[in-house]
């Protein structure tokens, strides 16, 4: 199935489609060399929109949820990648620990985390889940709709490890945005390997960073593969204020104008008659926080009227793009899922209205698991662009894992070890 496109069989996206699927030996190769000089996340689920003349990430989280949401059919690519990772990092783990967020109740957070639980149970160690939320004082079970279940423990601080009552992991799975700080009980762990290192918790991570790696990698790859970067990458800057009133919003406004009028620049260069708009993110917080969209600079101040403006702190404004695929006429969002260097997965985002700019990250949206029929399905070479998922699937994955390779230049540019050295 693949889902209706307004640009379906043709148009520029099937263009980008044909031109990576004709340059996929020179794109695999530009991969690997990467690889060889950088490690990848991880693991990390990658936000991706559509707009019919480009595709761009918007997104790309290092802690990422809804593995309970792939299918059973892309289960052997996750435990591949993990036994993978797993062998790269430590070879010789047998324990492994899965923190996941603070206040873990729903049913769909504890199905992500029995499903983490089982592709590392697959892949061959031996798997716990142990919180650090300071409410959680001991061992609680949750049984889960499928029948299943997940037992949740109280993780333990002891001298220099972190471990559960009779339970001594080589390995810490940190599933855990840490958007309200660094806990101690995380820190100066240096006999236990922690995956994802703790600099890629938003005390540390910037949106704002990401996205200048992406066009670092982004311009590269698209000299590589002879197109304007621009047709997969999200025009953005970042500004900083001190509150949301008055002269005090000009780095802000600034900001947004400059990237409506540079989005303004390309439609008209590509004849693209949609009328541009700016997203409004926090820098420095997880999805969730401070998203803004508006189509002029003007706007702030009606929007600083209603109480909806972003206050103090760091920004990003990035291009907005636009959301024009569909799965049963409801918007679609796709999102990859990533482990070390490969594709395992991925679901369309997906909410019933009717706005290709606010797109599906929205209340309410529900997930759909992208086209993969088969484990073993792998690019159609010949096929009419638009018209295969698999080669539409790869297309999303060529995208996804550049901004895993960015976010591995960030994870760089962050690590206190590295900084030491330099």
């Amino acid at each position: 199935m693949v889902p209706h496109l307004i640009t379906a069989l043709t148009g520029p996206i099937n263009e980008l489609e044909q031109r990576m699927l004709d340059a996929m030996p020179a794109i695999e190769r530009w991969f690997r060399l990467e690889w060889m000089e950088h490690t990848p996340p991880f693991y990390t689920s990658v936000d991706l929109r559509n707009a019919g003349f480009k595709l761009a990430p918007v997104d790309t989280s290092l802690f990422p949820h809804g593995w309970h949401n792939l299918t059973p059919e892309m289960l052997p690519l996750a435990v591949q990648a993990a036994m993978a990772a797993i062998e790269k990092i430590c070879p010789e783990a047998r324990n492994l620990l899965i923190i996941p967020e603070n206040g873990l109740r729903g049913p769909a957070d504890l199905a992500d985390v029995a499903q983490l639980q089982r592709i590392f149970n697959l892949a061959g160690l031996n798997v716990r889940v142990g919180s650090i939320d300071p409410e959680v004082k001991k061992t609680a079970g949750f049984d889960l709709p499928d029948g299943g279940s997940v037992q949740v423990e109280p993780a333990l601080r002891l001298r220099k490890r972190v471990g559960l009552k009779n339970f001594d992991p080589c390995t810490i799975l940190l599933n855990n945005e840490l958007a309200a700080g660094t806990p101690g009980i995380l820190e100066e762990l240096y006999e236990q390997y922690l995956l994802p290192p703790l600099q890629a918790g938003w005390t540390v991570r910037r949106r704002s960073r990401h996205f200048q790696s992406y066009e670092e990698v982004g311009k590269r790859f698209g000299k590589m593969l002879g197109i304007d970067h621009w047709l997969i990458h999200p025009i953005s800057a970042s500004a900083e204020i001190a509150s949301g009133k008055g002269k005090e919003l000009e780095p802000l406004r600034a900001a947004v104008d400059t990237v409506i009028s540079k989005v303004r620049r390309k439609y008209k260069e590509y004849g693209i008659n949609e009328k541009p708009f700016a997203v409004i993110k926090a820098d420095d917080a997880s999805d969730a926080a401070g998203v803004v969209l508006l189509r002029d600079a003007r706007d702030l101040e009606a929007l600083a009227a209603e109480g909806r403006l972003p206050q103090s702190g760091h920004w990003l404004v990035q291009e907005g793009v636009l959301t024009q695929e569909r799965v049963h006429e409801a918007v679609a969002e796709p999102v990859v899922y990533t482990m070390d260097r490969y594709v395992v997965g991925g679901v369309y985002r997906v909410h019933a209205q009717p706005n290709t700019a606010e797109g599906a990250r929205v209340h309410g949206a529900c997930y759909v698991p992208l086209a993969f029929e088969h484990s073993t399905h792998l690019p159609q070479l010949g096929v009419r662009p638009g018209a295969s998922a698999p080669n539409r699937f790869y297309m999303y994955g060529v995208v996804a894992r550049l901004a895993m390779l960015a976010a591995s230049y960030e994870l760089e540019a962050t690590d206190p070890e590295l900084r030491e050295l330099v």
